[in-house]
């Protein structure tokens, strides 16, 4: 049983790349999420009805979760941040249709904490000058530089491993219990009529791609905000 991405097809050019369902279930996302935006906005009222209740919501609770979290000063970073919690929420619930989670590739949950990496470093420079930022590392006191680069360089990889982790755990759970029940099924004499895998994985979706995964967005763009804010203030 394989739990990595698979090669969906290849691009016949420097010798062929590899496109994995990563790749083409992301770009699932975003087009999707492209069009939401696109149908959601399209015709906006003085009065909000309808989708446009449901988008305005959204958007202040993201407004009220930045500035409350980063600051008022900092509201600027809703539309990112927002952006950010979308992509990865409907990333880490994909498994509800049967497609592969993009966040369950260490290469999308990486390349996400690489971009929260870059903000905090160059917001951080941005906010307290370039000699100001640097001589941070150094503090409390300079024969702490060493640990403070330590612990600057593990932040990606702490970020992109515990997103990873989580939803490629839920992922496996989910692989051995619908191979557990089919093998429940045939033992009973029902291999044409799995009637196991019908029912009781109701509840570990529910728990693994919807709690869990909506958690483990939402803890994602928490820290996203307190290592930024943290490194402008």
């Amino acid at each position: 049983m394989e739990f990595g991405p698979q090669i969906i097809f290849e691009i016949p050019i420097f010798g062929g790349i590899p496109i994995t369902d990563t790749v083409v279930n992301t770009w699932i996302i975003m087009i999707a999420l492209t069009i939401f935006a696109i149908v959601s906005t399209r015709v906006m009222k003085k009065v909000p009805t309808g989708k446009q209740n449901v988008v305005e919501a959204l958007v202040e609770v993201i407004n009220n979760l930045t500035s409350q979290t980063m600051g008022e000063d900092k509201k600027y970073f809703s539309s990112y941040i927002g952006a950010l919690f979308l992509f990865i929420t409907v990333s880490n619930v994909l498994g509800l249709v049967g497609l592969r989670p993009p966040t369950a590739d260490v290469n999308t949950t990486f390349a996400l904490a690489a971009l929260t990496f870059l903000m905090i470093h160059f917001f951080g420079a941005k906010s307290k000058g370039v000699g100001g930022y640097l001589k941070g590392f150094m503090e409390p006191f300079p024969f702490m530089l060493p640990l403070n680069i330590i612990s600057e360089l593990a932040t990606p990889v702490s970020l992109s491993f515990r997103l990873f982790g989580n939803i490629v755990g839920g992922l496996i759970i989910m692989a051995l219990a619908y191979g557990g029940l089919l093998s429940v099924s045939e033992a009973v004499g029902l291999e044409f009529f799995p009637i196991f895998q019908a029912g009781i994985p109701v509840a570990l979706h529910l728990y693994f791609d919807i709690f869990a995964g909506v958690l483990q967005s939402f803890i994602f763009i928490m820290l996203t905000m307190v290592f930024v804010s943290v490194a402008m203030d």
